[in-house]
């Protein structure tokens, strides 16, 4: 049985950038249903406009949904998830070099997504799995605060050496751990 599996961007980014092109084949192949997101104005995200892009795509939340996100896409999830009225049960995420507080890398303008804490509680006993992967030499996300996400979701953590920021300009057009973590999830259940 196939999973639905959807892959968030951040900032600057888009569905053919990075590696999400190389993931969505590659759970395609494995027949699961896969959604790259086309995150509006990913070169000035509003928070509100992402949050919305999210209500309008994510058709089903149950135990066969996933989420695969990567930075600023991190955040957006986390808020989204809380929003809602009843957060029902489901698969679980894998966060890539995600944050949940200010960060002075990027623009005030995105500091909207990190204004208000999120209630993790919530979150935690909805999901079956979760998981966030950081590099130690990430330059627009440090790693400390990447920790601190999966301390406060109680996440599995996966520390990578050298990683910067997984983006295309790191050499990652790939990411087998993402892959990997995600299709260990998907047995779990």
């Amino acid at each position: 049985m196939g999973k639905q599996v959807y892959i968030i961007h951040g900032y600057g980014a888009s569905p053919d950038k990075h590696w999400f092109p190389w993931l969505k084949e590659k759970l395609i192949a494995d027949d699961h249903e896969v959604s790259v997101l086309q995150m509006p104005n990913s070169s000035d995200p509003k928070k509100e406009e992402w949050l919305e892009t999210l209500a309008n795509r994510v058709r089903s939340l149950d135990n066969n949904t996933y989420f695969v996100t990567h930075s600023l896409g991190s955040i957006t999830l986390l808020n989204y998830l809380e929003q809602l009225d009843s957060l029902p049960n489901f698969g679980g995420f894998i966060l890539v070099a995600g944050f949940s507080e200010p960060l002075s890398s990027l623009p005030p303008s995105l500091n909207p997504f990190t204004l208000k804490k999120v209630d993790y509680k919530k979150i935690i006993s909805a999901t079956n799995s979760r998981a966030v992967i950081a590099a130690k030499d990430d330059y627009i996300v440090p790693f400390q605060l990447s920790q601190n996400l999966s301390k406060q979701l109680t996440a599995s953590f996966y520390p990578v050496e050298k990683g910067g920021h997984f983006r295309g300009d790191d050499g990652f057009i790939t990411l087998p751990l993402v892959y990997n973590i995600l299709n260990n999830m998907m047995k779990i259940v």
